[in-house]
């Protein structure tokens, strides 16, 4: 195993730049998460590690070996994409030998390798199955496992889960991320999806139009986001922001944008900042919890009820902020303050 490091790294396509000076240290055993908006650069730094795209500028290296100008097949990495790719004419146990059988690997030694794998993936029992018989879920086990009897020093996954349904892609990040706990490669994953970010990933990093905004872990970025864009981009659903003269109020730091999420904005009671009134725009009654959008002035905020709320669209409203759950940002450049 070994760690990752992007050094200053860029990447230009003719005038576009899609990464720019990307400086990131990805610890031994770490599983990081790339993520952000189509068009951040996220896949572009992923398949830059990979050698699959060459780098513009800057040094990427694996362990302490510069890997710049290494061959993909040289740099001893298992990727695993969204599209499955398995051969149909194979068994599920010939699909993950396949790539051993080509680097002449030992017959005992794939044998070994083959079936750990299927045992920590729990498919077992689909070894004789060819991919035609498989479920969705089932066949993204497959592809996971053809990248896990590689061993290597490191697992790139560009977006894995996105042909899954909800369900199957709930039960298989759990299984992913309890694989990569118990073998403890170190990971390099790439989603746009920010809930598989903060249910995944030992740490995040967020990017955004080619720039890393910010790296942390996810409690870190979303109790302490860096910006307005990290802000906005971590949190279902999204923090609100507004000025308190958009919405008729004195805060402690009157001019600055002011952000809040869902949970520290409730119905009115004493001991939070207001009242604000205002008119329901929508209702997303989720059975345990609520949320209630409210425009207010000249800003929407969600409002958390606990249970299911009996409210309607067009209804008035009365709510109130938790002030200590108030984020503040620098009205111009967005940063935090």
């Amino acid at each position: 195993m070994a760690g990752v490091r992007f050094d200053a790294v860029g990447k230009r396509f003719g005038a576009v730049e899609a990464v720019r000076d990307l400086s990131l240290e990805i610890a031994d055993g770490e599983f990081m998460v790339l993520v952000g908006p189509s068009g951040s650069g996220k896949t572009t730094a992923l398949r830059m590690l990979a050698g699959l795209e060459a780098i513009t500028a800057g040094s990427i290296f694996i362990g302490e070996r510069r890997v710049n100008d290494v061959a993909p097949r040289e740099r001893d990495i298992a990727m695993v994409f969204q599209d499955y790719a398995l051969y149909p004419q194979m068994t599920v146990f010939d699909n993950l030998a396949f790539g051993l059988r080509r680097r002449k690997v030992a017959s005992d030694e794939i044998k070994r390798r083959v079936e750990e794998a299927a045992r920590l993936l729990d498919m077992s029992a689909l070894l004789q199955r060819k991919p035609g018989q498989l479920s969705g879920g089932q066949a993204q086990r497959v592809a996971l496992g053809r990248a896990l009897v590689r061993e290597p020093q490191v697992f790139l996954m560009d977006e894995p889960l996105s042909n899954l349904d909800a369900k199957l892609r709930t039960q298989t990040r759990g299984e992913i991320r309890r694989l990569q706990q118990e073998v403890q490669t170190t990971t390099v994953y790439v989603t746009h999806d920010q809930v598989e970010a903060m249910t995944m990933g030992d740490r995040i990093a967020v990017m955004n139009e080619g720039r890393l905004e910010q790296v942390g872990t996810p409690e870190e970025l979303y109790e302490r986001p860096a910006n307005r864009f990290v802000a906005g981009f971590i949190g279902s659903p999204s923090m609100s922001f507004f000025t308190g003269a958009q919405v008729g109020l004195t805060l402690p730091r009157n001019g600055a944008l002011v952000g809040v999420r869902p949970e520290h904005v409730r119905p009115w009671r004493e001991g939070l900042i207001g009242p604000l009134q205002g008119r329901v725009a929508f209702v997303e009654a989720l059975g345990r919890e609520t949320f209630v959008g409210v425009d207010v002035g000249e800003a929407r905020l969600t409002v958390f009820e606990e249970g299911r709320a009996v409210r309607e669209v067009g209804d008035e409203m009365e709510f109130g902020l938790i002030e200590s759950g108030l984020r503040y940002f620098d009205a111009d450049s967005g940063a935090s303050l």
